[in-house]
């Protein structure tokens, strides 16, 4: 990993953890201005549980292709909570998850 790709991905990591989820199992790293979120994002205990990780996550993904240097995001992001593990793709509309 280059050290713009290093520095990149530890910023996205401080915007990232501004929002109220949980990313203690979200790995996100940055090859070449493309930022990869792989993992499971889920809603912090004993807080926000009307949070709607979908929403969460699609202003994350927004903010993150707002930021200088960033030319694409890919997700590969599950849900922490049993009714909505399945995968995340920020293209589709919510009534499109598999």
């Amino acid at each position: 990993m280059s050290l713009v790709d290093a520095a990149m991905t530890r910023e996205i990591m401080r915007d990232i953890s501004k929002h109220p989820v949980d990313i203690s199992d979200l790995e996100v790293s940055v090859v070449h201005g493309i930022v990869y979120l792989q993992g499971t994002l889920a809603r912090l205990k004993g807080y926000y549980e009307d949070l709607d990780l979908h929403e969460e996550l699609n202003m994350i993904v927004k903010l993150l292709r707002q930021k200088r240097g960033i030319r694409d995001v890919c997700c590969e992001v599950d849900f922490g909570t049993p009714s909505l593990r399945q995968r995340f793709s920020p293209h589709k509309h919510r009534d499109d998850h598999q």
